[in-house]
Order: C-alpha cells, then sequence, then structure tokens
C-alpha cells in the first residue's frame, strides 16, 4: 500500500533562468524536515564561501516532518541559506499557514537557486493545487508588508497564504526577515522567521513573495491510525501537566521573572534589570483587552498553545501581534523605552518593513549607548525605522545591517553578538547554559537553539545542558512542532513513529538531532569559522552586571568547546522539553 508520503515533492526555483522544476522528494531523506532538512541541503548544495547575497547562495523553505498533519501545534516552517549577518548557516523558524499549507499539498522543501541578471524586477512564486508559476510581481516593488499580503490574498482564495519580504528585505539589509501570514480573518503577515538575515537572501533572489493554497485539501494522513489518538493524549498532557501555564498568557507575561533574574537587559546590557519595568510587563497588555479589544489567538491551524496577543490602541484599533517578550526586552527594555505601547508601535513599523526585532533592537541600543541618539527616545526610535531604514538612508543601513554594523562604524566598545549576531534578551551572565548555546552553536546568539532559564547551572554542568538543549531544539525545529508546545524527545520519536508505521528508537533521534548539529557545524567549517569563533562578545566577559556587577560570563572556551563533542545519551536528555524564550 502506498502512502501518502510516497509522493513528496521538492519544488527548485532557479531564478537566473526563471524556471520552476518539481522532483521527487529522496526516500532516504524521510526523516529529515524544517531545520534538519535545510541543514542537509545547504551543506550538499551551497557553497560555503559563497557570497551570501550573490547567486551561489542557496535559500529553502522547509515545513517540520509533522507539518500538514493532526499533530497539534506542529506546522512551524523552517527558512534556511547562508547569513548574511554571520557568514554561517542560518535556520530561522516561523508560524503562520504557509507550512501547514506547503505540506499539505505534498511539498517538503521549496529550494530557491540563482539570481536574476535584472536585479530591479520582482517575482512572485503562485503554489496551488493546481500546479506552480513564477509570475511578474514589479507591481509590489517596495511595498511594505501588510499592504503587500493584504493585495496578493485578495486575488486569492481565503484558503491560501503568503510568504512574503519588505523593503528591509529587498534592500538586502542583514536584519531583513521573511513573513508569513497568520490564521486571522485579515491573514496579517505577522508571523517572522527573523534572525540572520534570512529576508535579506530571499531579497537577493528577488523574490519578494510566495504564495501558497491549499485549497480544501484534508491533513496528511498516518500509516498508523492511533496516531489522531496519540495525539490527544498528547494535547491533554500539555494542557494539564503545567507546561501549558508557562506560555498561555503569551511571552509578554515573562517580564518580571527575567527583571528578577537579571535577564531583561536595559541601556544596551550595562544592567540586567529595568528600574521602569512595570511600564513593559506583559500585564499591562492583558489589562487593555477588555476596554480595547484584542486577546489571545493561535498562529496557525491546529495550535493548542495559543501564546499570540493581538494589541490594539486606545481607540480600539489593530496595531500588532505579537507583542512578544523578546521584543519588549530589545526594542523596549534595551533601549530604555519603557512604555509598551511605543514598543507595539515599533513591533509594528518592524513587521511592515520586514525586520527582525532582535538584531534591530539592539542595533538601536548600541547606537544609544554610542551617543547616536538619547535612550529612550522612542519617537526617535520610529522615525529610524518609518524614515531611515525605509528610506534607505546611510544610517538606516547601517542600523539595518544589525548591531555589529552600527557599532563598528561608531568604534563603539559594547556590542553585544555572538558570530556577528545580536544577542536576544536571555542574558549569558546569570544564564550560563544560554552563553554556552550563544557560543557553539553554528547559530550564532540565537535562544532558541538551546535554552534553558537556571540561573544555578554553571561550568561543565552547563555545557553538558547546552548540548542536550541544543539536540532537543534541533529535533523540534525538524519535526514542525512549536517550541512553546514544548515536546520531549520521546514524544516527537513517538509522533514519528505512529506518522510512519515504524517504531523510531531513542538512540535514532538523538541521533537526527545530533546530525543536524554536525552538518551546521561542518557548513560553517568550510565557510571558514574556526575554534576562535566559538565564543561570545568580550564586553560579556569583562562587564558585569547584578549585585555588585559579579555577574559576567565567566566559563572558559576550552570548557564551552566540549559542548561540540558528543557526550553519551542521559535519562534526563530525554526529560527535557524543547524551549524558547
Amino acid at each position: 500500500m502506498s502512502n501518502a508520503w510516497d509522493n513528496d515533492k521538492i519544488i527548485r526555483l532557479d531564478m537566473s533562468t526563471g524556471q520552476v522544476s518539481v522532483q521527487d522528494y529522496p526516500a532516504e531523506w524521510k526523516y529529515l524536515g524544517g531545520r534538519s532538512l535545510s541543514a542537509r541541503i545547504l551543506l550538499e548544495e551551497c557553497e560555503p564561501g559563497c557570497d551570501p547575497l550573490g547567486p551561489d547562495n542557496i535559500l529553502v523553505l522547509a515545513p517540520g516532518i509533522l507539518s500538514g498533519t493532526a499533530a497539534p501545534t506542529s506546522g512551524r516552517l523552517s527558512v534556511g541559506c547562508k547569513s548574511p549577518l554571520t557568514g554561517g548557516i542560518k535556520e530561522a523558524n516561523t508560524g503562520g499557514e504557509a507550512g501547514q499549507d506547503m505540506m499539505k499539498l505534498g511539498y517538503r522543501a521549496i529550494v530557491v537557486t540563482g539570481q536574476p541578471e535584472d536585479m530591479n524586477k520582482r517575482w512572485g512564486l503562485e503554489v496551488t493545487a493546481e500546479g506552480i508559476q513564477l509570475l511578474s510581481a514589479d507591481d509590489y516593488a517596495g511595498m511594505w508588508n501588510y499592504p503587500a499580503c493584504e493585495k496578493l490574498l485578495a486575488n486569492y482564495p481565503s484558503t491560501a497564504s503568503a510568504i512574503c519580504i519588505g523593503p528591509a528585505g529587498e534592500m538586502m539589509l542583514s536584519a531583513a526577515s521573511v513573513a508569513t501570514t497568520d490564521r486571522s480573518k485579515s491573514r496579517r503577515p505577522a508571523r517572522h522567521a527573523a534572525r540572520g538575515g534570512v529576508g535579506a537572501v530571499m531579497g537577493s533572489k528577488c523574490l519578494k513573495w510566495v504564495l501558497v493554497d491549499a485549497g480544501k485539501l484534508k491533513n496528511r494522513q498516518p500509516a498508523d491510525k492511533t496516531f489522531n489518538s496519540h495525539n490527544k493524549i498528547f494535547s491533554k498532557s500539555y494542557l494539564s501537566d503545567g507546561r501549558h501555564n508557562i506560555f498561555k498568557g503569551g511571552t509578554s507575561t515573562g517580564v518580571p521573572m527575567a527583571n528578577m533574574l537579571h535577564t531583561f537587559p536595559y541601556k544596551n546590557r550595562t544592567e540586567g534589570r529595568n528600574p521602569e519595568v512595570d511600564g513593559l510587563d506583559g500585564a499591562r497588555i492583558h489589562e487593555s483587552f477588555e476596554s480595547r479589544g484584542g486577546g489571545m489567538h493561535n498562529c496557525m491551524s491546529g495550535c493548542i498553545v495559543r501564546c499570540s496577543n493581538i494589541v490594539h490602541d486606545k481607540d480600539g484599533n489593530y496595531v500588532t501581534s505579537a507583542l512578544e517578550f523578546e521584543t519588549l526586552t530589545l526594542l523596549g527594555s534595551c533601549c530604555a523605552i519603557n512604555d509598551w505601547e511605543d514598543v507595539a508601535d515599533l513591533d509594528r513599523l518592524c513587521d511592515e518593513l520586514g525586520l527582525d526585532t532582535i538584531e534591530t533592537g539592539a542595533a538601536i541600543a548600541v547606537y544609544m549607548d554610542s551617543e547616536g541618539m538619547t535612550y529612550g527616545d522612542a519617537e526617535g526610535a520610529k522615525s529610524l525605522l518609518r524614515e531611515d531604514i525605509a528610506g534607505g538612508t546611510e544610517l538606516g543601513k547601517l542600523i539595518g545591517n544589525g548591531a555589529l554594523s552600527i557599532g563598528t562604524h561608531r568604534g563603539h566598545h559594547r556590542i553585544p553578538v555572538a558570530k556577528g549576531q545580536a544577542l536576544p534578551a536571555w542574558d549569558p551572565r546569570p544564564l550560563k547554559v544560554a552563553g554556552v548555546t550563544y557560543a557553539t552553536s553554528a547559530m550564532g546568539a540565537d535562544h532558541t537553539a538551546g535554552l534553558i532559564i537556571d540561573p544555578d547551572i554553571g561550568g561543565e554542568e552547563a555545557v553538558r545542558a547546552s548540548q542536550e538543549a541544543q539536540i532537543v531544539n534541533a529535533v523540534c525545529d525538524a519535526s514542525g512542532f512549536c517550541q512553546f508546545i514544548q515536546p520531549t524527545l520521546d514524544e516527537i520519536r513517538n509522533s514519528y513513529g505512529l506518522f510512519y508505521g515504524e517504531e523510531v528508537s531513542r538512540e535514532e533521534i538523538v541521533d537526527l538531532g545530533w546530525q543536524c548539529l554536525e552538518e551546521e557545524w561542518e557548513f560553517n567549517r568550510r565557510a571558514g569559522f574556526t575554534d576562535d569563533d566559538d565564543d561570545i562578545a568580550l564586553c560579556l566577559r569583562e562587564e558585569g552586571i547584578g549585585p555588585d556587577n559579579s555577574l559576567t560570563f565567566n566559563i572558559a572556551k576550552e570548557i564551552t568547546a566540549m559542548a561540540k563533542v558528543r557526550f553519551p545519551n542521559s535519562d534526563s536528555l530525554f526529560g527535557k522539553s524543547a524551549s524558547g524564550g
């Protein structure tokens, strides 16, 4: 009996020729998806030494293995390429509907190669049950994400979803993101594969948008019919065992806890606590729902987490979704902008232009720290986005290319990055495990690569904890599960086993995660990375925060390097769940 996945395909789009082709999905890649599929394609097909914005880089759009199925909260989409920000491999992960829709159509990836001769042209890729075609998108050139997606989706049924870049991607700025539309009635481009400049690579291909419409196609069907009952048990477990409590109010409600732990960076990380934290507490957002409207929603079909807040202004008009903890930290506290409503405006501008809120917030904070503008100048920050970045000024390009770009230009000494990428909210000085992950991950400073929020773990224990978290999160990013549903390796391997109708052992699931990490490290090695690159900015080792400024990242490089040497599997590895910030 043939299975639904036997007919899976890969779409290949050559932007040098404009040719679209479809190939059978290799059977030996069955257990590769999302991040792990992106890593394999990049390692095998992309020249690691290439110009990230040139024709030899490859852009991979890959849903997770379980996307398009009835598995709860499992429709994530990975966007992979060589990063123009770090110079190494990058995978950025997003929600929304596009991952679900691609897999329902049986497409395991869209692989975009080459570069048009005429870089002033814009193109769109239409992917439906009727076929695939490359269309002119010149009339979308320069459009901000919200109006671009509104215009595009007006021509398609309500079942369609979009993947899109804004002006930042078209200008090939290194902090540019790739937007995906959510499942709201308006199909807003509010979900972003944000980190590493993946939007700049999509822009370098002159690909403005990808339209995906699965129509009325049903979910992908499993080999073992008990897959559906397993999903019900998994969902019930998640909703009842405490995991759901962490994210049911959205990540913004984590602000007070982070501030308490000295990991709510203030004024470009010169302090770990914000004295005006109350103005950024997600509780203020929740309080606004009753009088303004908005509320919590799920960004993709089948999501049971519902962590996304919808933020309205004082007049009840929609502003943005979701206003996340990372955004409140980097665009807010790190810049001493201490009103969540100002941060909501900045978040909407980033979503419209297609910018990573973490990298952009960090860049503005460095600019403020180097006395380019005053801390707390919310209107000035909005102008930087609305006028300078959107207008393509020299300053706008420096900010839009990230924290290292603006910091280097200004000769500033405090540029908190790892492998050229700005640190997220979770500070490595109180949270040593996060520091080990930032230093050793092929992605650079990325909390979704492996985050453990425990200030009591240090030394070699932190190294092992980081390695285990990196393995679990690599598997999660390959599966299509959202990290916020916090699946364990056992839950993921059982889902795989029932979907494919064959047992997946504990050893096999760990091997899949480790293989992904090794392929990412190998790509970076071929790109010229050395052991010296496995570190974080010196300012984080030398400048303390917390009581008596005693908290620094003090794990020696020789110790952090152990995270890239595989430890024996332990029971603790299977007790860990995927996590995010």
